[in-house]
C-alpha cells in the first residue's frame, strides 16, 4: 500500500497501515473534497498488539489489557523524539509513563524536568518555564533559568496542561514548533533540544471546542496519544497493586507485611476508586499504620472522605459569623473551581464578592440607594454605576427569572421614590 506524498499543513495521526513487514504512522487530510494518507516524519517499528509487554518501570504494576496497549505505546515512542500526550484522570500514574518515556529513551543521560502547570498563576509559570532576568518584574532580583532552558539535551515534562492560558499557549506553539524563545524581560534568543511530553485530566478536544485550548497546540502535542486506563476499568490488577504497595510501605514504616481478611479484599476490589491508584495507595498505607502489625479487617477500611470543618488562621473552627475563615474558604474554593471562558481570577472572586454583596445589602435596604451606599460606606454615584452594569448584564445574560426580574424593578422603584423623598 502505497500513501500519497503530497504534504498539507495540519494533518494529524489517526492510524497505521503495514506494507510488508514495517509498521508506519500515517496522518490524513482532506482537501478538495478527497481524503490523503500522508507518512508522519518518523517511521515507527511494529510491535504486535498480541505480544505481552513488561512494564517499562519496576514501579509500574499492571497486566490489564489496557496498561498492556500503555506498555506498547511507551516502548515504541521512547527511542523516538515526537512529542508525546498522557490522557489520563487523576492519581492514574501519568509521570511515572513519562518518567519511562525518558528512561528507556537515547535521552536519558539527560535532565528529566517537570513542571506542573496548574500549580502556578500565569505570570509566574511563564517565568518558571522560559526563565527571567533582573528586573524584568517586581521580585525579579537576579538572572533566574527556565525549565526548558534547564532541560536542554533531556526531557520536560509539562504536567495538567490543560491548566494553561491562551497567552502561554501562544508562547508553548512557538516552543514546540521553533524550539526557541525569550526570557521574561530579554529580547535575546535562546534555542533548546527538548523531548516534550505533556499530561492532561480533561478532555483536550472538548476545551477545543469551548475555544480554551488553541487547536493548532493540541495537534502539536498530541502526535503519540496514550491514554492510561482509570482503575475502575483494571481491576484485575488490583491485587498485584496491592501486593506492591503492601511491601513497598511495610518496608517504608518498619513493620512485618499485614495479612488481608477476605472481606477486605473483597471491598478493595469492589470499590470504585474515583482517586484511582494513588487512592488505592494512600488506603493501604493507612491500613498498614492502623493494624499496628496486625491483620487488616474490615472495621479498618474507610473510603468515605471526612468533612474537615474550615480553621481560622488562629485555629478556632469556621462558624457563619467566622468571616476570615469564611473568606480563606472561599479564597481556596475560588482557586481551585474552574472558570467560565474568558473570566481572569480576580474578576471571579473579588467581583463577584462585591456584586453579592452590594445585592444582598439593597435588599436589605428595601432597594434605597442613599442608605444602601451609607450602609456600604460608598459613594451613591458609585453604587448607582455597579447597580447599572449588574442589571445591564443580567439583561444581557437572561439569567433572571420572571421573580427576580420583578424584585429588581420593585427594587428600582423603590430606590428612585426613596432617593426623590430625599
Amino acid at each position: 500500500m502505497r500513501a500519497s506524498g503530497l504534504v498539507l499543513p495540519g494533518s494529524r495521526a489517526i492510524g497505521v497501515v503495514n506494507p510488508g513487514t514495517a509498521c508506519y504512522h500515517l496522518s490524513v487530510r482532506r482537501w478538495n473534497g478527497r481524503k490523503f494518507w500522508l507518512p508522519l516524519p518518523e517511521a515507527i517499528p511494529s510491535m504486535p498488539k498480541t505480544e505481552h509487554v513488561e512494564p517499562p518501570l519496576p514501579e509500574i504494576v499492571g497486566n490489564a489489557p489496557g496498561m498492556q496497549e500503555v506498555y506498547r505505546l511507551v516502548r515504541l515512542s521512547a527511542p523516538r523524539s515526537a512529542n508525546v500526550l498522557l490522557v489520563g484522570e487523576t492519581g492514574t500514574g501519568k509521570e511515572l509513563i513519562a518518567r519511562a518515556i525518558h528512561k528507556l529513551s537515547r535521552r536519558s543521560d539527560g535532565p528529566y524536568i517537570r513542571v506542573n502547570c496548574g500549580a502556578l498563576h500565569e505570570n509566574l509559570l511563564e517565568s518558571e518555564l522560559f526563565g527571567h532576568v533582573k528586573g524584568a518584574f517586581t521580585g525579579a532580583v537576579e538572572n533566574k533559568t527556565g525549565r526548558f532552558e534547564a532541560a536542554h539535551g533531556g526531557t520536560i515534562f509539562l504536567d495538567e496542561i490543560n491548566s494553561t492560558t491562551p497567552k502561554l499557549q501562544l508562547k508553548l506553539l512557538r516552543v514546540l514548533q521553533e524550539r526557541e524563545f525569550e526570557r521574561v524581560g530579554e529580547s535575546r534568543t535562546i534555542r533548546v533540544d527538548v523531548r516534550i511530553i505533556a499530561a492532561t485530566n480533561a478532555s483536550l478536544e472538548d476545551l477545543v471546542a469551548r475555544g480554551e485550548f488553541r487547536e493548532d497546540l493540541y495537534y502539536r502535542l498530541n502526535v503519540i496519544p496514550i491514554v492510561l486506563p482509570p482503575l475502575r476499568e483494571r481491576r484485575e490488577d488490583i491485587p498485584l497493586l496491592i501486593d506492591h504497595f503492601l511491601h513497598r510501605y511495610a518496608e517504608q514504616h518498619k513493620c512485618p507485611v499485614p495479612e488481608l481478611t477476605p472481606a477486605v479484599v473483597q471491598a478493595l476490589q469492589s470499590h470504585d476508586w474515583p482517586g484511582n491508584v494513588r487512592e488505592l495507595e494512600n488506603t493501604l498505607e493507612r491500613l498498614i499504620v492502623l493494624a499496628d502489625g496486625g491483620t487488616i479487617t474490615p472495621d479498618l477500611l474507610r473510603f468515605t472522605r471526612p468533612r474537615l470543618a474550615p480553621r481560622s488562621s488562629l485555629g478556632r473552627s469556621a462558624t457563619p459569623d467566622d468571616v476570615p475563615s469564611l473568606i480563606q474558604a472561599l479564597v481556596r474554593a475560588g482557586l481551585r473551581a474552574p472558570r467560565p471562558a474568558g473570566v481572569e481570577l480576580y474578576e471571579y472572586l473579588v467581583n463577584g464578592l462585591e456584586r453579592e454583596l452590594i445585592e444582598a445589602v439593597m435588599r436589605e435596604c428595601g432597594g434605597t440607594k442613599v442608605t444602601a451606599a451609607l450602609r456600604l460606606g460608598i459613594n451613591r454615584n458609585t453604587l448607582h454605576k455597579k447597580w447599572e452594569e449588574y442589571r445591564a448584564q443580567k439583561d444581557r445574560d437572561g439569567t433572571l427569572p420572571d421573580g427576580d426580574a420583578t424584585r429588581v424593578a420593585a427594587s428600582d422603584a423603590a430606590s428612585a421614590a426613596g432617593d426623590d423623598a430625599r
